[in-house]
């Protein structure tokens, strides 16, 4: 790809229930700390498990964590941080489902004369919102297709880039832990009963839910270079999958994560994964993801699959489904730029079916050149996406 499609990133906002910014994620992710706890958001008595990974309630914090003002901070510090501002031509891709609260209460009264003012919160109308309160000129789009959403907001960013549509994109994704989705997780025996996620582990016993949102700026190298702006890395390659083996299970042998791996690394220059030194996996703590993620990954790597450094920051964040994806590369972001491997936590017994370096428990120092972020949805979808080191 040449210079002026090349695609950099100058920017990022995020915040997880570590707290915001870069350095709670430090604290919390890259420690190897979990942040699960019993949730008061709100009545978990019905339910198998009381926990997840939110940040604290309370009236005011819950307003403050609304999607709308969560996206609009991230928005902001990516931006600032970019050296970007109010009139900037820029696409606006977010990945997210919306407040579900609000969504319920505009569908059940629709039919109504006049609906309660809640459409601020369904989908496409959080990128009208966002591209708005930063005053951003450009296409907006929003992606819902689950726990790939963000990382799918992302690629389609790249693209426009890459293609000489834009010049800029503003990417982003969010999710809230929220009852009715607990619900679904929970009555699907998804979640773990012990309050702990374990990717990989043996004795793994499913995910558990978790607030994230970020932002981040994407720019070609022309446009970052003739503002003087320093790029803090470059996606160098992305892919896109789907196996639709099953509505929620991935395909046991992780063939549409493969496919979506090798295309992002074909893209990258590099199909074999020489230059490659670590993989944020999508790793959900449960049964069937996890055995099915290893034998992908060794499919797209054969030679290199037992040297690179695989771990999964669901085991501290808990899973972020529509924020999943930029939350991650946010973190993987930060791995290459710190030269830190994040842990996965909570990992005790080694799993005959998952037999790669997992990077148990302990951060673990890295000279990263290049990192991989995969994730993975219901329906059999899949995403991949290299960071390049500058």
């Amino acid at each position: 790809m040449s210079r002026s499609g090349q695609v950099t990133v100058t920017g990022f906002g995020v915040r997880t229930a570590f707290g915001n910014g870069a350095d709670a994620v430090r604290r919390g992710v890259f420690a190897g700390v979990p942040a699960f706890a019993p949730t008061t958001r709100f009545d978990t008595g019905p339910y198998r498990t009381p926990v997840a990974a939110a940040a604290p309630d309370g009236p005011d914090a819950v307003e403050h964590w609304a999607l709308r003002h969560a996206l609009a901070e991230c928005g902001t510090q990516a931006l600032d941080m970019a050296g970007l501002g109010p009139g900037t031509a820029a696409a606006v891709l977010l990945g997210v489902a919306g407040d579900h609260t609000s969504v319920t209460r505009y569908w059940r009264e629709a039919d109504d004369a006049e609906p309660a003012r809640t459409a601020d919160a369904v989908p496409a109308q959080l990128a009208e919102l966002l591209a708005t309160r930063l005053g951003l000129t450009g296409p907006r789009l929003t992606f819902t297709n689950a726990c790939v959403a963000s990382a799918a907001a992302i690629i389609h960013g790249c693209r426009l880039i890459s293609s000489g549509r834009t010049d800029v994109a503003v990417c982003g994704g969010g999710y809230l832990v929220e009852e009715e989705t607990f619900g679904k997780f929970d009555s699907g025996r998804a979640l773990s009963q012990d309050g702990m996620v374990r990717p990989f582990s043996a004795d793994r016993s499913g995910l558990l839910l978790g607030d994230g949102v970020a932002v981040v700026v994407l720019e070609s190298a022309e446009h970052s270079r003739r503002r003087g702006a320093r790029p803090l890395a470059s996606v160098v390659g992305w892919g896109a999958a789907t196996d639709a083996h099953h509505i929620a299970q991935p395909h046991p042998e992780g063939a549409g994560l493969a496919r979506a791996a090798r295309q992002a690394m074909r893209l990258a220059g590099d199909p074999d994964g020489a230059t490659l030194g670590y993989v944020n996996a999508h790793g959900t703590g449960t049964k069937y993801n996890d055995g099915a993620e290893t034998r992908g990954l060794r499919a797209a790597f054969p030679d290199r699959a037992e040297s690179i450094p695989v771990s999964s920051t669901k085991s501290t964040t808990g899973h972020l489904l529509e924020a999943a994806g930029v939350v991650e590369f946010v973190i993987t972001l930060l791995a290459l730029t710190d030269g830190v491997l994040p842990p996965t936590a909570g990992f005790t017994a080694p799993d005959p079916e998952c037999d790669l370096d997992y990077v148990p428990n302990r951060p673990r120092r890295a000279d990263l050149r290049r990192a991989l972020n995969v994730n993975a949805a219901f329906g059999g979808a899949n995403t991949a996406l290299v960071l390049e080191r500058p």
